[in-house]
Formats: structure tokens, C-alpha cells, sequence
């Protein structure tokens, strides 16, 4: 059966600031037929590197804009794809049908359609929990990783950070994105802000914002994981296995050292399950959403691998 879904209109789009790049779309992806998911695609298909930047709550492929650059510039290909309730992806209206396997089901079908190789996963918040967990699919695509803010949940009882903003996510089901990004990003103009509202013209396009905090595999104090928290922790643990054993490509992580829910402490946690990971690049001043500090954080990890 079809899924309901609702299309945000190209105008939302148009004029953003900084974001000059052209849509691209399929809506063919299997078990996905009629939702249509969009992806920036930049540089040459045939670059040596490919730069797959999967984006996170509440946001969407804009978040990677002053990272695009860097990866062209140095010859690589950058593909910035926009999960299904985000960016210019199709967004499913009822909210139940955004589940763990949904979103990872589809970014799995996505790079088998684009025939994605020697990868450089660039990951961040969702983008993490998720994009993490690829690799171990198909390992040998994936060569190199770029890691920010981020975790690999697996069933434990959530932090007080995490814990109050699931809580307050549940209080805001007509979540203000702009004001969201404005507050943990005081460095974007308002016009930045607003670009990361685009995707929801009203309440009835931010079920994907709804649902993700929903399903990280965290639990709350004294109560059991909820079916839809609990979906995800044996593919999560199954990463970390991965990443700590089988993982032999390389690593950068960098730190928005002022996020309250994925720091220090929980990047810490990360970077002793990625085998080989380097010491961190600290962002000093970056918060969550450390991609806005996202041009040095990809020459530095350029500069690391040695690429461009």
C-alpha cells in the first residue's frame, strides 16, 4: 500500500542563503516506490572519494554547506542526501510510519541505487546513529569516516540532557525549527535559521521531527525501552562490534565541545569504539550542530587523510 506522504513546495527553497545547489531526486528506491528522496550531488561521479553526508534532527542536507566546498575542491564528490520527513525528501504524514528501519532501510537502498564507492561517511546527531550502522553492510564501500556529535545508542538509560529534550520534543509537536537552530546555534543569522525551517510549511510536514527523538534506543529513568526506542539496539550493538573489531579505513572525529546532550563525554564514549580513531579536533565554541563550524573541520580532516 502507498504511503500518504506530502511534498514541501519548491518555493520554500528558493533564495536560501548560501545554498546554490541543484536538487536531485529518485522515487523509485525499493519498498519506497512513490516517495520521492532528495540529494545534493556534487563534483565529478567519478571522483576518487566520495563524501556521503547524512544529516540529523531537525535538520537536513543545508547543514552540510560549508563542508560541500571543501570536498569538491579537493576533487571529490559530494552526495548530501535528506532523509525521508526531512529537507526536499517526501514526508510520510503519519508519524507512525517513521521507525529506526524505515530511515536505515532506506539510506541502505540509497547508496546500493547511486552505487556509492569508496565512501567517506560524514555523519552527525541521527545522521550518526544511523550512518553508523551502514558500513558494516556492505564494507567495502566505505573507506574513510568523518564523525561529529554523535553515538551509537544501545538500550541504556538515557542522560538528563537527552532525557529533557525528549521530553520537551514531546511538548512541541509543532516544533519551531528556526528557533531550535537560533538557540543552539547563536551564530546563525536568522535568514540561516529560517532556511532550516524550509522543509515545514505547517505541523502536518514535522513527523519525521516528531518521531526521531522517539526512537533513539535510550530508555527513561525506571521504565523500559518502548517498542519504538527498542527497534534499533540490536543493530546498534551490532555496529559498535564492528567499528571497535572489523573497522580498518580511517578516522576523524571532531567535537562542538558546547553541545549539552552529545559533547565530550559521549564522544569520548564514541571514539573508544571506532577502532584506530585519533585524538578529536575541538570545536571550542561549537555546539551541537558543529557542521556550521564545518569548513575547517573538513580541511582538517582532508589535511588528515592526506586527500586533495
Amino acid at each position: 500500500m502507498a504511503i500518504k506522504a506530502l511534498r514541501t513546495p519548491d518555493a520554500r527553497f528558493a533564495e536560501l542563503p548560501d545554498w546554490r545547489y541543484a536538487p536531485h531526486y529518485i522515487d523509485d528506491l525499493p519498498g519506497y516506490e512513490g516517495l520521492r528522496m532528495h540529494y545534493v550531488d556534487e563534483g565529478p561521479a567519478d571522483a576518487e572519494v566520495t563524501f556521503l553526508c547524512i544529516h540529523g534532527e531537525p535538520s537536513w542536507a543545508y547543514l552540510f554547506r560549508k563542508m560541500i566546498p571543501v570536498f569538491t575542491g579537493a576533487g571529490g564528490r559530494a552526495v548530501a542526501v535528506d532523509m525521508f520527513g526531512f529537507g526536499r525528501s517526501d514526508k510520510p504524514v503519519d508519524d507512525e510510519t517513521y521507525t529506526y528501519h524505515f530511515h536505515r532501510n532506506a539510506l541502505l537502498a540509497f547508496v546500493e541505487r547511486l552505487d556509492l564507492k569508496n565512501i567517506c561517511l560524514v555523519v552527525q546527531d541521527w545522521g550518526g546513529v544511523l550512518g553508523l550502522t551502514l558500513p558494516m553492510a556492505a564494507p567495502e564501500r566505505y573507506t574513510r569516516l568523518i564523525v561529529m556529535n554523535t553515538g551509537l545508542p544501545g538500550g541504556e538509560e538515557a542522560p538528563e540532557g537527552f532525557a529533557m529534550w525528549r521530553a520537551f520534543n514531546r511538548s512541541q509537536p509543532d516544533l519551531d525549527v528556526a528557533a531550535l537552530m537560533k538557540r543552539a546555534t547563536p551564530v546563525l543569522s536568522d535568514a540561516e535559521a529560517a532556511a532550516y525551517a524550509a522543509p515545514y510549511p505547517d505541523i502536518s510536514y514535522k513527523g519525521g521531527v516528531r518521531r526521531f527523538p522517539e526512537l533513539v534506543m535510550l530508555k527513561e529513568q525506571g521504565k523500559d525501552l518502548t517498542p519504538a526506542s527498542a527497534e534499533g539496539v540490536e543493530t546498534s550493538l551490532a555496529a559498535r562490534k564492528f567499528w571497535s573489531q572489523d573497522w580498518t579505513g580511517e578516522s576523524f572525529m571532531a567535537v562542538g565541545m558546547q553541545d549539552p546532550v552529545l559533547g565530550p563525554p559521549a564522544m569520548k564514549a564514541l571514539r573508544k569504539m571506532i577502532r584506530n580513531c585519533p585524538e578529536p579536533m575541538e570545536i571550542a565554541d561549537g555546539g551541537h550542530f558543529v557542521q556550521e563550524w564545518g569548513e575547517p573541520v573538513a580541511k582538517a580532516a582532508l589535511k588528515e587523510f592526506g586527500v586533495g
